[in-house]
């Protein structure tokens, strides 16, 4: 489409129902680009991450509950490394919850003229319910661009560096077709590889879509060609919000995405276009020598490859745009989170609790939060109280060691209740009985160890 008059260049199956994957980060970013617009947030603004965002499947930064990111970094992330934590920290700083933001995202989509989206998360994870259109990915495109044309940039970032690590886009046209400015990738096994990519030239700006392609490569050429078409004077075709819906159900590209591909090595296909080392680069301008006109046009001095040919090329070199996790040094104001996460203490003031019963200990990890009341069958035993803060991660392992006499070794597990139960209840699992070592000659009937008593260990900050 283009940009400026909405117009529909050239158009297959544009009002297919599809799986957006992680193209949905566009209506998250959507979202609270509105937030900040309405002064309901600021770039500087902490936003933290909730047990339930660290819980996200791949790609995520992977930080800790408790990790507080600022929205202009949270942003930054969202568009370069596609991580789902980083998704989920948003929507619930912004609404309270993933499904208030969810709320919030179909609202703005069918604000926009968004007709055949549904939304249930904000990072695109496989949801059945949740379905777009290449249409619909137009139109939120457009929409980005025009509605916050001040922050156009966050869609065009090449590499990110947090601290000495390097995070490039997985975005196979950004630094290889000419003109090509940005917007956002998508990949789940269901919904294939998908793409909405923004290109400008000669003052013309243009939005191309693609969804389901098998591979991250096709995807890149697909792209690439329909650049090719449009670049080259394609006649308009009506405009993008008078296209009629077509309804369905959304097909399943897991035969064709991920078939031949090996377990656990779908997430890294997104960038296979950038895997392949291109021999020459004057090879692939020989093979197309008829797109030469396109590239003297934006004013290169040679030909460029499209198609195929850019997919082919070897990764661009960005320099990359510096983010940081954290606060902003000497930020005072309110820090965004999920609706009912307490703040966490300072260290100092994390309850440690601890009981030792003979040589054998089981230990477990928590770590201390305002507002979360321990068993009161507990009060004594292990030095907890009615009223102390403990945390809850869901399961703990602890081990009893062996000792220097050789003592049974087993394994106990100490369970806290999650939150929001009103009680933290602590258990531990009786020790397991194994035989005990003895000599050949005596291999009759195994003699037993007595079970060691387990105790529980309660230490700060896991």
């Amino acid at each position: 489409i283009d940009v400026g008059s909405g117009e529909v260049l050239h158009q297959e199956q544009a009002t297919q129902v599809w799986f957006p994957a992680s193209l949905t980060k566009l209506m998250t970013a959507y979202v609270a680009l509105k937030a900040l617009r309405e002064s309901r947030v600021t770039a500087d603004t902490p936003f933290r991450v909730s047990a339930r965002a660290a819980r996200m499947a791949p790609s995520k930064m992977g930080y800790r509950p408790g990790t507080e990111v600022t929205l202009d970094n949270a942003l930054k992330m969202l568009m370069v490394k596609s991580p789902n934590d980083i998704a989920v920290t948003i929507a619930e700083g912004i609404s309270g919850s993933v499904e208030n933001f969810a709320v919030d995202m179909n609202a703005s989509a069918l604000a926009i003229g968004m007709k055949d989206s549904v939304f249930y998360n904000p990072n695109g994870l496989p949801d059945e319910r949740q379905v777009t259109s290449a249409r619909d990915m137009a139109v939120l495109g457009r929409a980005l661009f025009r509605d916050f044309p001040d922050h156009a940039g966050l869609f065009g970032i090449g590499a990110l560096q947090l601290g000495s690590t390097i995070i490039p886009t997985h975005n196979g046209l950004m630094g290889r077709y000419p003109g090509v400015d940005g917007m956002k990738t998508g990949f789940t096994c269901s919904a294939g590889f998908n793409v909405v990519a923004s290109a400008t030239r000669n003052g013309r700006h243009l939005i191309t879509v693609v969804l389901g392609a098998p591979s991250a490569k096709d995807r890149t050429a697909k792209a690439a060609n329909l650049f090719d078409k449009a670049f080259a004077g394609g006649s308009a075709s009506g405009q993008v919000d008078s296209l009629a819906s077509q309804g369905g159900t959304a097909p399943n590209m897991r035969a064709e995405a991920c078939g031949r591909r090996l377990k656990g090595g779908t997430f890294a296909s997104e960038v296979e276009d950038f895997t392949v080392p291109l021999a020459s680069v004057m090879q692939q301008i020989e093979r197309m020598p008829e797109r030469a006109f396109l590239f003297e046009a934006a004013g290169l001095m040679r030909p460029q490859p499209a198609g195929r040919g850019i997919a082919d090329l070897a990764r661009p070199h960005f320099d990359p745009i510096p983010v940081f996790v954290g606060r902003v040094p000497g930020w005072n104001g309110p820090v965004m989170a999920a609706r009912g996460d307490e703040p966490m203490e300072p260290k100092a003031q994390r309850k440690v609790i601890s009981a030792k019963s003979g040589a054998a200990a089981v230990e477990a990890s928590a770590t201390a939060f305002a507002g979360h009341k321990a068993n009161p069958l507990a009060d004594g035993e292990l030095g907890i109280k009615t009223g102390d803060a403990v945390e809850l991660p869901m399961n703990v392992h602890g081990k009893v060691g062996r000792g220097a006499a050789g003592k049974t070794k087993a394994e106990g597990k100490v369970k806290l209740a999650a939150r929001p139960a009103a009680d933290v209840k602590l258990a531990a699992k009786p020790a397991i009985a194994k035989p005990v070592a003895r000599p050949k000659a005596q291999a009759h009937a195994p003699v037993m160890a007595k079970p060691l008593a387990p105790s529980v260990k309660v230490l700060a900050d896991p």
